[in-house]
């Protein structure tokens, strides 16, 4: 008896520590293989705090995507420093928008084009689509593209660069698939390799959101890009930057 309380002490002390390693992100679902997928970066907002871009210059990172606006009137209060402070990492950079469900594609793209300068540097703007922290409102599939559209037309016109879609699985397959196939994907998936039977093709992929880096206090979203450097800056330069990525 002694035995197997022993046992079952022992088991509940190890899912105690597991879970304890996966909440502090010390151990993760999945590892992409760095040969693979050698270029590699993050993605921050205000959430983060003041970085410390000197200690951060020193990890092994590629790319920064930072928050800028969200619907139709919020601006990210790190955004301009975030901003100036990759630039000074030397970090190739680029900006999001949380598009909301609430506003139009109008209004949604004016607040991002007045907070996110036009640098040609800069990697394509990311329109980050997803359900968490969104709008209860739940427009029809037609209406979110037509609105999506005249987003996307604005802010090309301003950037010159095809955006990047950042998707959930759900938000995905239920607003944007097939239609919005063609672009860009930056796809979230903290537990497994991203799935093919989903989408065919991916170009950044979210893998894990409690990453620790140095020069940033707390946790932060680790990422990869499924290309190389050159590809990479690439996507800075063209306006419908495509590439082979098998």
């Amino acid at each position: 008896m002694r035995k197997v309380i022993l046992v079952l002490f022992c088991l509940i002390l190890l899912f105690f520590l597991a879970g304890f390693l996966l909440f502090n992100g010390v151990i993760w679902f999945v590892y992409p293989d760095k040969n693979q997928y050698p270029v590699r970066g993050i993605d921050i907002s205000h959430y983060q705090g003041d970085i410390n871009w000197e200690k951060v210059q020193k990890e092994n990172l590629d790319f920064v995507f930072m928050k800028a606006t969200e619907g139709d009137d919020f601006v990210d209060h790190q955004f301009e420093k975030n901003w100036q402070g990759a630039k000074s990492s030397g970090l190739v950079r680029g900006a999001y928008h949380y598009y909301s469900l609430r506003f139009s594609g109008k209004i949604q793209a004016e607040n991002f084009i007045k907070t996110v300068p036009d640098d040609p540097d800069m990697l394509p703007p990311v329109i980050d689509l997803e359900y968490g922290g969104n709008s209860q409102q739940r427009p029809g599939k037609e209406d979110l593209q037509r609105e999506l559209n005249t987003y996307i037309e604005m802010i090309t016109q301003v950037y010159k660069k095809q955006p990047i879609l950042y998707v959930t699985y759900t938000f995905y397959q239920d607003y944007l698939a097939p239609e919005f196939n063609y672009y860009h994907i930056w796809i979230r998936d903290i537990y497994a390799q991203p799935k093919k039977e989903i989408m065919e093709k991916w170009t950044f992929w979210q893998y894990k959101n409690r990453g620790h880096i140095q020069g940033i206090k707390g946790f932060v979203d680790l990422n990869v890009f499924y290309g190389n450097e050159q590809q990479l800056k690439q996507m800075c330069k063209n306006l419908n930057a495509e590439y082979d990525k098998e």
